[in-house]
């Protein structure tokens, strides 16, 4: 049995009239960039300060109807439940934790990116800003790339070259009412790969100081890459940056899920999870979000049924894993997120709510690459990865009885396809680590699979392979901008 513990424009109107207001402000509120340093302050907000976690986590099949009073907090209850229906989410550009803001933040990354590009494009020694170049070039591929997966369909070589984009946006708009083109998703993804390729080779972490896991460092952009491709469904890339994301021995770049984390109190397993110092975190972000505060007591997330499917039932080494469960089955959760305060201006009264969230993780790369080995036949590599993996996140792991091998998954599984299985096995794995992280939603999407929510009163909502509700929707303002809205 599982321990219980109990513990109880693009952006809305300002950057769809062509984000004149806000670059008429420097985003680092300088009035001039004139070194490499005030380059790189420009560029701390070319990352989105926002948290898609809300929205895709009560998408996806971490989520069901516990009967709850929800949190309390209007706009989150509404955001959970209308997420968790497929419905359009109904919210204001300041409902922090919506569509909309996650929406409005990544255009507003890519504004500052744009704007940093520019800078170092009209100077007379762009050499000297090469490392910045590489930054902003990352930065402004992966709000791009995360904004084409979820307000578009994910991509299929088969229709990408139709399936309606997003704009990508590469300059500092000078015009107010600019008007944008969708153009399509293959078009983005031409994007992204362009500047991932050009801007990788130009990171060098020398400028980031003390802080490198808040930018784009050589292992935040490589595994950034292995994300990129595994949705383009390009394997090989995906295994050649993954060995570029891992340094040393493939299990030393994981949380210390079994040895160290699982024996902190509460609190201090909060913090340390998102901490830059936590093997395993490769790219962070703070985000404006009461995330922290809410997600145990939603309504609509993670409940009695998903504990005992993930947690409390034995997975496919035999044993359970290492996560200690907080709560009752009304806020059932495992400590991830802290919440502090970051005042806006010198005037400001408490300031916003901010979370930590991790952007980029070994974990993920390194399942990543386990799929990805064995989509290209090599399953010894596959399974290993897979042991790396299991080595951390197990409960009392012992390699004689609990590495798995092809024979273990696929009696596991009831199945004598093994790249089914090891497929199945990763997807799994992935599955139960990113609990509260929102990465399932990115899986079920890429891979087209069918989720089924029931609510308390017996309504069964199905989202099939190819629903179009798996599509947000863009905000209601971008109209103003020219786009046409997604089918749903």
């Amino acid at each position: 049995m599982k321990k219980l513990i109990a513990y109880t424009g693009l952006i809305a109107v300002v950057s769809l009239t062509g984000c004149k207001k806000y670059l008429d402000k420097e985003p680092d509120n300088r009035t001039q960039i004139a070194s490499s340093d005030q380059l790189s302050q420009l560029l701390t907000s070319a990352y989105p300060k926002a948290n898609y976690i809300l929205f895709c986590e009560s998408m996806s099949d971490n989520a069901e109807d516990k009967n709850g009073s929800g949190t309390g907090y209007d706009f989150i209850d509404r955001i959970n439940r209308q997420s968790y229906r497929y419905e359009v989410v109904e919210a204001t550009p300041d409902d922090n934790d919506s569509p909309d803001f996650y929406w409005n933040a990544c255009y507003k990354a890519i504004a500052s990116a744009n704007l940093a590009l520019q800078i170092i494009d009209g100077s007379s020694n762009k050499a000297q800003y090469s490392a910045q170049r590489g930054e902003a070039l990352l930065a402004r591929a992966y709000a791009h790339f995360m904004l084409v997966t979820l307000f578009s369909k994910a991509y299929d070589p088969a229709t990408a070259a139709s399936d309606p984009g997003i704009p990508y946006v590469t300059a500092p708009e000078k015009v107010v009412f600019a008007k944008y083109e969708r153009k399509t998703v293959a078009y983005v993804y031409e994007m992204i790969e362009k500047d991932l390729k050009e801007g990788y080779p130009l990171i060098n972490e020398s400028i980031y100081g003390s802080a490198p896991k808040f930018h784009f460092n050589r292992q935040a952009a490589a595994a950034f890459a292995v994300r990129f491709y595994m949705f383009k469904r390009d394997y090989n890339s995906v295994v050649t940056y993954a060995s570029q994301a891992l340094t040393g021995a493939t299990a030393d770049n994981l949380r210390p899920w079994n040895t160290e984390l699982v024996n902190m109190q509460y609190y201090s397993q909060q913090a340390e999870y998102t901490k830059a110092t936590m093997r395993g975190n490769l790219l962070l972000q703070e985000a404006n979000s009461v995330w922290g505060r809410s997600y145990a007591s939603l309504r609509y997330g993670f409940g009695t049924t998903i504990f005992t499917n993930l947690f409390n039932t034995k997975n496919v080494s035999g044993w359970y894993y290492t996560y200690i469960i907080y709560g009752t089955p009304q806020v059932y959760n495992i400590p991830k997120f802290s919440e502090y305060f970051v005042k806006e201006s010198l005037s400001a009264g408490s300031g916003q709510p901010y979370n930590t969230i991790p952007l980029l993780t070994a974990e993920e790369v390194v399942l990543n690459r386990a799929e990805a080995y064995t989509r290209l036949n090599n399953k010894a590599a596959a399974v290993s990865d897979l042991n790396a993996f299991i080595s951390k996140n197990i409960e009392d792991y012992l390699p004689a009885t609990d590495s798995v091998t092809t024979r273990k998954i696929a009696l596991f599984y009831k199945t004598s396809d093994t790249l089914s299985a090891l497929i199945t096995t990763a997807l799994d794995f992935k599955r139960a680590f990113f609990l509260h992280e929102g990465l399932r939603w990115l899986d079920i999407l890429r891979l087209k699979i069918p989720v089924t929510h029931t609510t308390a009163a017996g309504e069964v909502i199905t989202l099939t392979a190819d629903d179009k509700r798996r599509s947000l929707q863009l905000p209601l303002l971008t109209k103003q901008a020219g786009l046409e809205p997604n089918a749903r």
